[in-house]
């Protein structure tokens, strides 16, 4: 009885780390967004995770939400500087998150300071 309790929590460890290190290692997609930086913090009661949002339309209407993984220093603190601004994120999509890297489902791994499309800043 024992052995059959060893072998199927073993079982269930195995499938458990296979799909973890599928949604790590396996992108779903890559790509670019740009807009303005309308939020940036770092939130949750138990396990704080870096999650933002940025607009991408002038009436607000497109709101695309994103997480910073906590080793992702350098990206952290360009967000933190830039909020307000209109920046362009660098992202990775992933098939799924799990509750400790945020409630996104886009990665963000660069940020960059943009021109904005909309408005003349001298």
């Amino acid at each position: 009885m024992k052995k059959i309790l060893f072998i199927i929590l073993g079982s269930l460890l195995a499938i458990y780390l296979l799909y973890f290190a599928f949604v790590y290692f396996v992108p779903y997609s890559e790509g670019t967004r740009a807009g303005e930086l309308i939020k940036f913090s770092r939130k949750g009661v138990i396990v704080k995770t870096y999650e933002g949002e940025i607009s991408q339309g002038i009436s607000g209407a497109q709101i695309f939400s994103f997480s910073v993984l906590d080793e992702e220093q350098e990206v952290i603190k360009k967000l933190e500087e830039y909020q307000g601004s209109y920046v362009k994120l660098t992202y990775v999509e992933r098939f799924g998150t799990f509750f400790f890297w945020g409630d996104s489902k886009y990665f963000i791994n660069d940020v960059s300071l943009e021109q904005s499309p909309h408005f003349n800043r001298n």
